[in-house]
């Protein structure tokens, strides 16, 4: 494409177009938590049995898996712009579906649609990544975008409270999806492939295109042979038996505060907030223990394990919430230290998978993993309601798998994988 005409170019555009990437993933985590934090008012509108609302999580957890292995390759199939552009359209008229749902079963089909939709937003913002940063720049991409499922979940349960005191249940629905659909708008009409940008100079394509040649040819794996090595079962299985402890944060914990200590609606925001918050921050603080360790000379084995170790010790203060009688703060500060010894695992799970395959395969081993953990929830979330309706809400049993979970996958990880090496594959 001529560069030479008189369009204005942007400085940094490569800049601008993460920050839409950031603003996707924001409004993707917002989308996907409105349901758990309305939780407590839909169901007693509609009166539904936690076994059904278990069932319509699931739902989301079964689209989920069902797109996220084979999202890469539609995004792929359909290029950046269109089929981006489409997946958002789709979950954004979900969201907005749930608006107007009167039924559990018309709840589970949105959110079908949802996890459907939603699936493809990380496999298609790394491709943007890849195609838009020079490859230094690439991590520091993809961690800014990255922290907008972050701020989503720090944000969502401070707005979606106040919009639905001032305009109903269905409002918030109506409000993040129409943030995704304005996205989607402007991604259509704005994002171009770099040498197809008008607005992109010379200089800056150069710099995007200067390492390309030192980048490592693409190649596509077939999961079969990716399951054929024992670092790909550990990393899946690691995601399946944690991953649902995490869902049942976003999904239940809003019912349970509810349940335990009387919370409405706008009282459940700094509650929540303090929670997510704190994931941050172990999400950054697990990522450094590791790092800190390697530095100091320890094996890349065994400072993941240790950070690992540590995490999962650390998990284990949620078994004593139903302990917490009726300190509510004392409750949200267990949580919190589970919820953040959670982010600092997965820091670590997802650099284990990195240090046992060559960087060609990482996509493919992260869909694998995704698609394991979105499996661990689907089965989770119709379990954990059944036994609230058969336990009379009895959160316990609960709170003491959440807690003691790490640990024993942990020792499971240890057993299918005692040492870390480069995979063949």
């Amino acid at each position: 494409m001529d560069r030479s005409g008189a369009t204005r170019k942007w400085a940094h555009l490569r800049w601008y177009i993460c920050g839409l990437l950031f603003y996707a993933t924001t409004v993707n985590y917002m989308d996907r938590m409105v349901l758990g934090i309305l939780k407590p008012t839909i169901a007693a509108q509609l009166h539904w049995t936690d076994t059904q609302y278990g069932l319509i999580n699931s739902a989301f957890q079964l689209g989920y898996a069902i797109m996220l292995p084979i999202s890469g390759r539609l995004i792929d199939w359909l290029g950046i712009r269109l089929g981006y552009t489409a997946a958002v359209v789709f979950w954004s008229l979900s969201s907005m579906a749930h608006s107007l749902a009167g039924s559990a079963f018309q709840f589970g089909v949105a959110r079908l649609g949802l996890g459907l939709g939603e699936a493809a937003n990380f496999p298609a913002a790394l491709k943007t990544v890849a195609d838009w940063f020079p490859r230094r720049e690439r991590a520091t991409a993809v961690g800014l975008f990255n922290s907008g499922s972050n701020i989503g979940a720090v944000v969502a349960p401070l707005v979606v409270p106040i919009l639905t005191a001032r305009f109903g249940w269905h409002s918030a629905f109506l409000f993040t999806g129409s943030l995704s659909a304005t996205w989607a708008i402007v991604w259509f009409f704005f994002y171009r492939e770099p040498e197809q940008h008008r607005r992109l100079s010379a200089e800056e394509l150069r710099l995007i295109r200067s390492d390309q040649d030192a980048a490592a040819p693409t190649q596509k794996f077939s999961y079969l042979r990716l399951l054929s090595t024992r670092a790909a079962w550990a990393f899946v299985i690691g995601k399946f038996l944690t991953d649902p402890v995490w869902w049942f944060y976003l999904f239940w914990l809003p019912g349970f505060l509810n349940a335990k200590y009387g919370l409405d609606l706008i009282h459940l925001g700094p509650p929540l907030a303090t929670v997510y918050l704190s994931a941050d921050i172990g999400s950054i603080g697990g990522g450094w223990l590791s790092s800190s360790l390697l530095k100091r000379g320890w094996t890349p084995e065994a400072a993941r394990k240790t950070a690992m170790l540590v995490c999962a010790l650390a998990v284990t203060a949620v078994i004593f919430v139903p302990y917490a009688a009726a300190h509510l703060w004392f409750t949200v500060a267990l949580v919190s230290i589970a919820a953040s010894a959670h982010q600092g695992w997965s820091a670590n799970i997802y650099t284990m998978a990195s240090d046992c395959f060559p960087r060609r395969a990482m996509a493919s081993i992260v869909g694998l993993g995704g698609f394991g953990g979105a499996l661990g929830g689907m089965l989770a979330q119709p379990a954990i309601g059944r036994w609230l309706d058969f336990s009379n809400k009895a959160y316990g049993p609960i709170f003491l798998v959440a807690g003691s979970m790490y640990l024993i996958t942990l020792a499971i990880i240890h057993l299918i994988l005692p040492r870390f090496e480069q995979q063949a594959v």
